[in-house]
């Protein structure tokens, strides 16, 4: 699968069994802003297809449990099961996004989490281990299973472009095969975006 810009956010509807949710892809693939998130593998094959799983999200640092709704989600990269919860979901957290001013849409959707809203609406939510999808709030400890690099916890456009840059140099390093395979890889320092907070 060769990944297109739109793939950055996963977003598993059913369109043809739905037609009301054709409009719904459609504004959020119009509502991509910015295309910040590396695919170094497929995610597919870490994601679960288990049907009892509604959406799986990213997050800025993982807490170790997958079921746990103290996980920081971050909107980088998501993968929704369409049924009638996640079309609720849907509905909401685009309806409070569009009606809150200063709020990025991660942030609605984080209010509706504190909020009850997973509960309320009975969603079943795995947040995603950042050692397989990671980002610049947390790097993978692992380059072996890394999937995607989202760059988050950073400023500007300009300082997610550069350390991107990095890191697809530091992926190309990792997969060199003269690479000396019995010194521990590390990934580069993300100093553009880290510096963009200062600037």
């Amino acid at each position: 699968m060769i990944p297109t810009p739109y793939s950055l956010r996963p977003v598993k509807y059913n369109i043809l069994k739905d037609p009301k949710l054709i409009n719904s892809s459609l504004y959020m693939l119009n509502q991509l802003q910015d295309t910040d998130v590396l695919w170094l593998r497929d995610p597919f094959a870490i994601l679960t297809l288990n049907e009892t799983v509604d959406l799986q999200i990213s997050v800025d640092q993982f807490n170790g449990k997958q079921w746990s709704q103290k996980n920081p989600i971050n909107t980088g990269f998501y993968m929704v099961r369409s049924n009638n919860k996640t079309i609720a979901l849907f509905d909401e957290w685009y309806g409070q996004r569009n009606n809150s001013t200063g709020k990025k849409e991660q942030d609605v959707l984080i209010e509706l989490m504190r909020k009850g809203a997973f509960n309320r609406l009975r969603l079943r939510v795995r947040f995603l281990d950042t050692n397989y999808f990671s980002g610049f709030c947390r790097d993978s400890r692992d380059a072996n299973v890394v999937s995607t690099v989202h760059a988050n916890c950073c400023k500007s456009i300009r300082a997610k472009v550069i350390d991107l840059v990095t890191v697809i140099h530091d992926w190309k390093r990792f997969k060199d095969p003269s690479r000396n395979k019995t010194i521990e890889y590390r990934w580069s320092n993300h100093s553009a975006c880290k510096n963009s907070w200062i600037s």
